[in-house]
């Protein structure tokens, strides 16, 4: 859909270097919620994370690394929440809740883009917020979103009384309406994911079971599936697309609290290893020749471990492995410049570790290098 090239700053958007302005950056204090680990059009990847001032990003210096460049500093006041999605386009969106102190607390969600690699992230322009009664607004949730092929961004979050929210863009760029999508007892952390085909299905929770929906056609109406009878720990659901306009979720089942793979419609097929409440990674890539799954998992004690599967064959069997590295929220997974998979996480003292894959059969990792 869009087709600007972001070359130019936008106003307040630019960001800070310490270089510039002589003071220490803040300490990255954790991961976004998403991929948070990105590859651009120029084959780079980038990392972000949230400190109590905005947004921290690093930057590879060029494809394939192993150099990446200091950390740069993206000011936004007043977020309790930031989620990432990349589109097709490979343009990074950001979703944000703003919630203003000095306004009553008022409650809305904000939208920012990156159009380039290590170019500047526009103006947070406002989506608002559905509800008009303030004591509704506060208790509005928090956003995820998906971008369909043709480049329409689909922002969702839980309202007030339980159920899922939808604004999209429209054909020509402008924002179409707050749509209620029902639901019920709806709780943060649900996930979402965009088909090629287009499509885009949204995977939600309850206390009880989880929601799904989907389009029946791209940039369609969604369309309410029947409930799904599992338990889904808040904000430990990941999709990934494993075959044409099929998904698998992965999540903590929440009375065990032990990793889980769904396909709905299928049955639940358990991975073994214990999760916090963070999300899984998930990456499909081909390893040997053959269509393989990549997952990686925070454990209970903070150590990160990731595992290899035949994709849509987790019943097979996986062997998780450890890394070696703790992080401070759920790792990240992405394939580099030269098509590697690298592993990046958010380490106790802030810094952002990244770890590649090693040459030779099979699936292992160098040492993580500090940025």
């Amino acid at each position: 859909m869009r087709t600007r090239s972001g070359r130019g700053a936008v106003r307040g958007s630019a960001p800070d270097r310490a270089a510039d302005t002589g003071e220490e950056y803040p300490v990255a204090e954790a991961t976004l919620d998403g991929r948070w680990l990105v590859r651009g059009k120029d084959g780079r990847l980038t990392a972000y994370a949230r400190s109590g001032r905005g947004l921290l990003r690093w930057t590879e210096t060029r494809p394939g690394g192993p150099h990446w460049s200091a950390p740069e500093l993206v000011v936004v006041p007043d977020l309790t929440h930031v989620a990432i999605v990349q589109g097709a386009d490979t343009y990074v969106h950001f979703l944000g809740r703003r919630a203003r102190p000095a306004n009553a607390g008022a409650v809305d969600i904000v939208h920012a883009i990156q159009y380039q690699t290590a170019r500047p992230v526009t103006e947070w322009r406002s989506l608002g917020n559905p509800h008009r009664e303030p004591e509704k607004g506060v208790r509005f949730g928090t956003p995820a979103a998906a971008v369909s092929a043709t480049g329409r961004v689909h922002v969702l979050a839980r309202n007030a009384g339980g159920g899922l929210m939808l604004r999209r863009e429209d054909a020509k760029g402008g924002w179409e309406p707050w749509t209620d999508l029902q639901g019920s007892g709806v709780r943060d952390g649900f996930t979402t994911v965009a088909h090629a085909s287009g499509r885009v299905e949204v995977l939600a929770a309850n206390e009880q079971f989880a929601m799904w929906w989907r389009q029946d056609e791209a940039d369609g109406s969604f369309v309410r599936r029947p409930n799904i009878p599992l338990r889904v720990t808040p904000g430990t659901a990941s999709a990934l697309e494993t075959a044409p306009d099929r998904a698998t979720y992965f999540w903590s089942d929440e009375d065990s609290g032990r990793l889980v793979a769904h396909r709905p419609g299928g049955w639940v097929i358990p991975l073994g290893g214990a999760s916090t409440s963070d999300r899984v990674a998930a990456l499909r890539t081909v390893l040997d020749g053959y269509d393989c799954t990549v997952l990686a998992h925070r454990d209970l004690e903070g150590q990160v471990h990731f595992a290899v599967c035949g994709t849509e064959n987790e019943g097979a069997g996986l062997w998780w492995s450890p890394t070696g590295e703790r992080s401070l929220g759920a790792p990240a997974l992405a394939l580099d410049g030269f098509g590697r998979v690298v592993l990046a996480v958010l380490g106790p003292d802030g810094a952002l570790r990244v770890a590649r894959q090693a040459q030779g059969p099979g699936l292992s990792l160098d040492p993580a290098m500090r940025v």
